[in-house]
């Protein structure tokens, strides 16, 4: 139960299977077809993962169900002794990109941080994120929400989705944008699209993170590249073995890129699709490669460093890092 920082979660990926069940029993939405006889997210693989995805989002249809939803995530980040967390927004899900709808949604999530920071003491930032498959016209919309939402809770700008289609450069707008604005970046890469891909998102998005980034261990020069530049990794590795990337844990690369040098941090992704916890994630590591406590201090100082968020806020989760 130490304290934990997590900086790549999807706020709807952490969706609990109950949560969204209850959701579309209200609104009398059959969605029977996502879930397994016991109850859980089924699917196969990533593309169809995508679609499970976005079938259980079809049911967060108003701010409250975000504000309900944040609520949900947040309790349950909290009892894994997460302090400090980031969340991926799609303004995609929350009014389709609108601008007055998807201030209306922010309001509602910002409201239940609030909540949740001062009845669970996490706190919460969040990093509004364009949806690669939606493509490049549909990631101005989103980095124009970015842009004017920008400020205290919306701290960081991203880019997820079906990694396989289109190219980093064609996001470049909506990444300059969001620069602009004063947002941190990171683009989910070099999990589904190689080592070069981690390559083009660095030099074509100049991201400060990538969202996955194992398979640069395939490529040594890329390797020196990300440890000299400093860049970090949010590494998931319970989410690359249960969508097949690595079929276990002590094939994983994450303990090879770490010694190599580069920056590696450690989340959940979308926790309940891939049945874990951050707590199961850092049991697993310690089991398979023998991490201890230095380590894990190790990985929280990468995360907290590499948090998009201010001074203040830095320093306040640094003191509760370090006191007894």
């Amino acid at each position: 139960m130490m304290p934990k920082l997590e900086l790549h979660l999807h706020l709807e990926g952490a969706a609990p299977p109950a949560f969204i069940r209850a959701q579309a029993q209200r609104k009398s939405v059959d969605l029977s077809g996502i879930f397994d006889a016991q109850g859980n997210y089924s699917f196969r693989g990533f593309p169809e993962f995508l679609r499970i995805y976005e079938a259980a989002c079809t049911v967060l249809t108003s701010p409250q169900d975000f504000h309900d939803l944040t609520l949900a995530v947040l309790e349950h980040s909290a009892a894994e002794g997460v302090i400090y967390s980031e969340v991926f927004l799609s303004p995609d899900f929350c009014g389709g990109g609108d601008l007055s709808a998807w201030r209306d949604y922010l309001a509602a999530i910002e409201a239940a941080a609030q909540s949740a920071e001062a009845q669970m003491g996490i706190v919460l930032r969040g990093c509004v994120t364009c949806i690669r498959h939606f493509g490049p016209d549909q990631s101005r919309k989103i980095a124009r929400c970015a842009q004017e939402t920008a400020g205290s809770f919306i701290t960081g700008f991203g880019l997820a989705g079906d990694e396989t289609v289109l190219h980093s450069k064609d996001f470049a707008y909506a990444f300059d944008a969001a620069r602009e604005a004063g947002l941190g970046l990171t683009a989910h890469a070099g999990e589904w699209g190689g080592p070069a891909s981690v390559r083009e998102t660095l030099r074509d998005l100049r991201v400060s993170r990538i969202g996955h980034g194992v398979r640069a261990v395939e490529d040594p020069r890329l390797i020196d590249e990300l440890a000299e530049a400093g860049a970090v990794l949010e590494v998931c590795p319970g989410s690359n073995i249960a969508l097949g990337l690595y079929p276990r844990l002590k094939d994983h690369p994450i303990d090879r890129l770490r010694r190599a040098g580069v920056k590696v941090t450690v989340s959940t992704d979308d926790p309940p699709f891939f049945h874990t916890t951050l707590r199961r994630e850092y049991d697993a590591l310690a089991e398979t490669f023998g991490w201890d406590t230095p380590d894990f201090d190790q990985i929280t100082r990468n995360a907290l460093d590499a948090a998009f968020c201010d001074a203040e806020t830095r320093a306040r989760i640094a003191a509760r890092l370090e006191a007894p």
